[in-house]
């Protein structure tokens, strides 16, 4: 006991309780130039930005602001070449009006931003708040006109998102740390009502599971054990108890339903693995579907005997290796305040360490899955699908419809995709058009990736059913095939393989990433 204990503190290092960022946001219909405030953030398109005789803004909105400024607007634009390009920001500290300070954010061509453009929006309205130490803003695009009901929902939405998330900062292991200053931020010209009102608390009860996500991610393995994971998939349940239960099942209850592969992986660490299983289900009424999302839960990957060396291993940011259990455990904690019907969701992480010792599985072993098929380790690097192999299995022992796995899973996917957009694999259109709708709502980037049947010919074993690495060549579709060996054929099933952008490089943080999808996905399947 005093082992485990020791383990547990092992670098005495634990997370500060952190208050999240609560803002309040609001709908307003007034006069944008009547706002009081500290600063009035303005959207602009490139095509808003142009002016007509003596250098006036054609902008109905900009020059009226501008007359109001006596020309300075315009001035600072030009002084500045401020065109409106996405990514383009200029603060103006006015007095005699009403916010201390007005700012123009570019968002791009005239044609009007994405989804994602949107969320950029809000996030660098986030930052120009923290730097002037904003209470109060107001949020306006200069060209809202034009769209829809529907359009004016899901751009205040994105909005909203943006600012909740670049306000948040994960200070937890910071010695020191500012609380962010954002209380309030008012919408204009985006609609208003019980419609907004319920699509805003819609997108905070969504920033709060990407957050828990990215806590995960960002935490380190000396903090974050297999057993922490547990605990934290406890809380959630415990926080909805009206509609999760949890399962926790250790490493004797796991050799009993013969998770051979999982507990092969598991086998070298001294922190014992957890096996995860939240069920969620409405409180009221039939289920119509039945989901199973199941992530990948390594919450460290030394690459075992097959250890990761040299440059490029990423072996320091292998705390990362949890991201798909990340975004499953966001996803329930969004879904828990959210309370879908007619859908019932079981959540799955297998999770454990991959680590090396005398108790651990080396290369050439064979390890026997929970549904009989034997595998030979020619690398105990590729551990991650061996861990998903058993929760596959579990998961389609269910009897659930459709599953969504989600694994940091292949270098490969990332040389394909880039850092950006996570690959995904399925034999079913059906499923793949689900899920792909669900990502372009909520502004993330899939993209379908071949599931080539005749690569199999390199996962062939001659001693076992499978090896678990085929050649280097599409090492991504080539693990997605052997994933495919474990789900049942009656279940429809889809693959993401999100190693890319779990991890944003340029903010040196964790991104959250697949939550947003995951939550529009099962409320696609609910009768909500």
């Amino acid at each position: 006991m005093a082992h485990a204990v020791a383990k547990a503190t092992l670098g005495l290092t634990h997370p500060a309780q952190i208050d999240h960022p609560k803002i309040s946001f609001a709908a307003k219909e007034t006069d944008l130039l009547q706002w009081k405030g500290d600063m009035l953030a303005v959207g602009v398109t490139e095509k808003d930005m142009t002016k007509g005789e003596n250098s006036k803004f054609q902008n109905p909105i900009l020059e009226k602001l501008d007359s109001k400024l006596g020309g300075l607007l315009s001035e600072v634009s030009i002084e500045e070449d401020f065109t409106g390009k996405a990514g383009q920001s200029t603060v103006i500290r006015v007095a005699d009006l009403g916010p201390k300070r007005v700012s123009l954010i570019g968002l791009g061509k005239a044609t009007g931003p994405s989804t994602s453009g949107f969320h950029v929006f809000g996030e660098s309205v986030a930052s120009a708040a923290k730097a002037s130490q904003a209470n109060t803003v107001a949020i306006a695009l200069a060209s809202s006109e034009g769209l829809t009901p529907e359009l004016k929902l899901a751009t205040a939405s994105a909005i909203a998102k943006g600012t909740l998330l670049g306000t948040y900062e994960d200070n937890r292991f910071k010695s020191e740390s500012k609380k962010p200053s954002l209380k309030s931020v008012d919408l204009f010209g985006l609609g208003g009502g019980p419609e907004l009102e319920k699509k805003l608390k819609y997108t905070e009860d969504i920033c709060s599971g990407v957050i828990l996500g990215k806590e995960l991610v960002n935490a380190p393995a000396n903090v974050l054990t297999p057993g922490v994971l547990a605990e934290e998939a406890v809380k959630i349940a415990t926080a909805y108890s009206d509609v999760f239960t949890a399962t926790i099942l250790d490493a004797e209850q796991c050799k009993e339903l013969k998770m051979g592969s999982y507990l092969g992986v598991a086998a070298a660490s001294t922190n014992p693995p957890k096996f995860i299983h939240l069920c969620y289900k409405p409180q009221s009424g039939s289920i119509k579907t039945k989901l199973a999302l199941v992530g990948k839960g390594l919450t460290f990957d030394s690459g075992g005997y097959n250890i990761k060396t040299g440059p490029g291993c990423s072996i320091e940011m292998m705390k990362c290796d949890m991201g798909g259990s990340a975004a499953v455990l966001g996803a329930a904690k969004s879904l828990g305040q959210i309370k879908p019907s007619g859908v019932e969701v079981h959540f799955i992480v297998a999770a454990c360490e991959n680590m090396i010792s005398g108790t651990g599985m080396r290369p050439g072993d064979i390890l026997t899955a929970s549904n009989g098929k034997t595998i030979e380790v020619n690398n105990t690097d590729a551990e991650g699908r061996l861990t998903l192999a058993d929760a596959l299995v579990y998961a389609c022992n269910q009897g659930v419809d459709k599953i969504v796995d989600l694994a940091t899973l292949t270098g490969a996917c990332i040389v394909a995709l880039g850092p950006s957009i996570a690959g995904i694999f399925t034999p079913s259109d059906e499923l793949s058009k689900e899920v792909v709708t669900a990502s372009e709502v909520a502004g993330e980037k899939l993209w379908r990736l071949p599931m080539e049947e005749s690569y199999w010919e390199s996962m062939k074993s001659g001693v076992a059913d499978m090896v678990n690495t085929g050649s280097r060549q599409g090492g991504s579709i080539t693990a997605a095939l052997f994933l495919k060996q474990f789900v049942d054929e009656k279940v429809q099933w889809l693959h993401i393989d999100m190693a890319g952008p779990v991890w944003n490089d340029k903010k040196n943080a964790a991104t959250g990433f697949a939550i947003p999808t995951l939550v529009e996905w099962v409320l696609s399947n609910s009768s909500s």
